[in-house]
This record gives C-alpha cells, structure tokens and sequence, in this order.
C-alpha cells in the first residue's frame, strides 16, 4: 500500500492521490502502463491509474500483457482468478470466454509466472472497487497477430456488452550491457532510449497499431509489449475510440543513474 500511494506522490508522479468521483463520465477505452518494479516505474504507472480512477472505474479491466516467461502457447487468455497482497481479483468469466477464439487459446501455464499482468492490479485494488479481469499475455508480436487479437477482444467486448477498459501493459527501450543492446559511441544508455522511445510514442500518439509495429522492428527497439500495444489500439479504435494522450515519460535512471536505462511511459485513449 505505501508503494502504491508513494507511486501517486513522489516527483515524478501525478502528485496526489486521485479521488473515486461521484459520477463516472467513462471517457477511456484503453491505455498504457509500464511493468517494472514499483520503485522503477510506479510512478509513471500512477498517472495513467490517476486518469482511470477520475474517469470512474468499468466494471472490468482487459490487461494484454507481453509473456516474458515463453512458457505456454503463443497467445492465450486465462480464466482463473488473480490474488495479490490487497486480496482477489475476480475473472470476468463471460469475457474471457467471449474472447477465447481464433489466435486466442485459452492457456494457464502462459500466466502462472508472468508479472506484466499481476503487477498492474493493486494500482486498482488500492481503490477498494471492485472489478473483474480478463487476462491476456502476446508471445507474437505481429501486427497480423495483434490485430485479430485487437478485433477478438472488440467483438468480444460488443458482444457481451461489457463495461471495460484494456490495458496495454508494457515497458520501453531496455538500454545497457545487461539487455544485450549497448546506445552508439558518444550517447549514454538514457539518451539512446530516450531517442528510441520518441519513435515509438510518436506512433503510439499517431493511434497507428501497425506503425508502432514497423518502428519498432526496423529501429530495434527493445519494447517488450509492443504487440500488447497495438492489440489495445486496434481494439479501441473499433470500440470509438478516436484520441490518444501521453501523459508521462521517464526512465529507470531517473531513478537510479547507472550504465542500464528502461523507459516507460503512460498513455490514455479516449473517446
């Protein structure tokens, strides 16, 4: 809970804990947020999570989560529940049902030790609503492969009229010997991903799944959940989405300077 609250007001956060408002206005349909340790990223996270709470929450959270691990099958979904420190996080049992089609298998193995998921939910627990989950983690990463996922989890989302919001849950450029990319001569690890992450904002704030896509393969950029990105977009874009927000960016040096850099960043998409 103190990481959660100190993610909401320390400096480069927000800079306040957001209030639950009375009435939901409901504006967003998708966004995006980092997945590092709360110490790391936390702080970027909170102001995407700061939007959602003043937006008013949906009755369910999509999270489209990279699958780090390789265990598993290539892209599935889960329709177990999720427990963290803050308690039980519900499945949406009928949305993941609904989207448990096409490329989408329904896996637990892909989620038994995948954090890019598990790491978002007590950012929304901390609010004491309730709300359920669809799961979703991408081992591809093609546009072929996150548009059908993008348009399976839209039709889903219409079909059984679901109040959600899906998150893209992704890191940036990971910078520095450890990652096995090292920036050119003369540019340290912070000012070679803070190059890299402005081409693939840029495509992110250009609401272009497949651009993000290209830019990120013919760059070599090391995002990690570029798939799950464009997935969210074309899902939102086929919910009506129509306008997309950055609203931080920094870097694991702001926090801690040192001869590795991951980036991260936090979007909305709105309505």
């Amino acid at each position: 809970m103190h990481l959660i609250k100190e993610s909401f007001i320390g400096e480069l956060g927000p800079g306040e804990v957001p209030k639950v408002p009375e009435k939901r206005t409901r504006k967003i349909v998708g966004a995006v947020v980092p997945h590092a340790g709360y110490v790391y990223s936390g702080q970027v996270a909170a102001h995407t999570y700061s939007e959602i709470v003043k937006d008013g929450f949906p009755s369910t959270f999509v999270i489209i989560g990279p699958n780090h691990t390789g265990l598993g099958t290539l892209i599935s979904v889960s329709d177990e529940d999720f427990e963290t420190p803050l308690g039980v996080v519900k499945n949406d049992v009928k949305l993941t049902k609904a989207v448990w089609k096409g490329i989408i298998d329904k896996d637990r193995e892909s989620h038994e030790y995948e954090h890019s998921i598990e790491v978002q939910l007590p950012f929304l627990q901390y609010f004491g609503i309730e709300f359920k989950l669809t799961p979703i983690v991408m081992s591809g990463h093609s546009y072929e492969s996150a548009r059908e996922v993008g348009e399976i989890v839209a039709d889903a989302i219409k079909s059984t009229g679901t109040d959600a919001v899906i998150i893209a849950s992704s890191d940036l450029t990971h910078a520095g010997f450890r990652y096995g990319q090292t920036p050119p001569k003369g540019k340290s690890v912070k000012e070679f991903a803070n190059m890299q992450d402005e081409k693939a904002m840029a495509a992110i704030e250009k609401f272009d799944a497949k651009g993000l896509i290209e830019t990120v393969e013919d760059n070599n950029i090391t995002m990690c959940g570029y798939g799950p990105v464009a997935a969210m977009l074309v899902a939102s874009k086929a919910l009506g989405a129509n306008s997309v927000k950055r609203l931080k960016y920094a870097t694991s040096n702001d926090i801690e300077p040192g001869p590795m850099c991951v980036g991260y960043s936090a979007f909305i998409v709105t309505k």
